[in-house]
């Protein structure tokens, strides 16, 4: 049997992204991990941390080296369109953090140069491999949940003081670890959206985007499964601590993200199959709290 080529791989972005690196480092079938990041003292020390050499200060430099199969991508928002074009056109295969762009030009040019290139593209959204969604997932293939009724996403975060890009951003710009796991369970895709925006924000917080909102709220409707998704995502101003969140309920079970992360655990309902009693009004749900275990 042929030895499979092991893959060589670029990591750029070494806030979030340093975390990877040592998913790459001990993954079978990846060769040389090298790291790209403009800062260089942040790139001198995530080299050190976890001895690398191979150390990019320019992310065209990692495009020319023909040694390189691959670059993930966790870079600000921005550049994410731009960037992911030109690993493309450079020939190698792209992973990008989410979101994948925030224009429809951009996403559809995206695209064309994944057709073109003929190599892989990968949106990197994390909020699919979380210990909650393991967990609803296989409830929903050994059917304890049965036929999804209705699920419902949250991501709750304030964003004072971040890097400039993301000050007022519009909500829905970057919903994606809300909706992407609500996508996933139902294996379905969204195929009309009803979004408002909610609340009001300060005025120095609309100047770069136009955008008056803090928080936005979605409905989905989903393709062929007949049910709905409803999904929030806030920015700023909003009283509440900070949640990726996915809710899901059929008509046997539901799974139920935590109020309180750091303090309880999620919960499953499961509903009964017929009344206590003739006289009695609606089924019985009991409620139970499950712990869940990492992969």
């Amino acid at each position: 049997m042929k030895k499979r080529k092991k893959l060589n791989v670029v990591l750029a972005g070494m806030r979030f992204g340093a975390c990877f690196i040592p998913i790459y480092q001990n993954h079978p079938d990846v060769g040389i991990v090298a790291v790209c990041d403009t800062d260089k003292k942040a790139l001198k020390e995530c080299g050190k941390r976890f001895g690398i050499s191979e150390l990019f200060t320019n992310l065209k430099d990692t495009l020319n080296d023909e040694r390189f199969d691959a670059v993930h991508l966790v870079t600000p928002i921005p550049n994410h369109a731009e960037q992911t074009i030109a690993v493309l056109n450079s020939g190698k295969h792209c992973a990008c953090t989410v979101p994948m762009a925030t224009s429809i030009k951009d996403i559809k040019a995206i695209i064309s140069a994944q057709k073109k290139a003929k190599k892989n593209y990968m949106m990197m959204e994390t909020a699919v491999y979380t210990r909650h969604m393991f967990h609803a997932r296989e409830m929903v293939k050994r059917g304890e949940i049965g036929k999804i009724q209705f699920l419902r996403g949250a991501h709750y975060q304030d964003m004072e003081n971040w890097p400039s890009y993301w000050q007022g951003l519009p909500p829905m710009w970057y919903a994606t670890h809300a909706v992407s796991p609500l996508l996933a369970l139902a294996e379905s895709r969204a195929t009309e959206v009803h979004c408002y925006g909610s609340g009001s924000m300060r005025k120095e917080l609309q100047k770069q985007y136009g955008n008056p909102f803090p928080v936005e709220t979605a409905i989905f409707k989903l393709e062929k499964s007949g049910a709905a998704a409803e999904v929030t995502r806030s920015l700023f101003q909003m009283a509440r601590a900070y949640t990726e969140s996915f809710n899901v309920y059929g008509t046997r079970a539901g799974f139920e993200w935590e109020q309180l992360e750091k303090d309880e655990d999620p919960v499953v309902y499961k509903l009964a199959e017929s009344l206590k009693t003739a006289e009695s009004r609606g089924l019985p749900i009991s409620c139970k709290r499950v712990s869940l275990r990492d992969r």
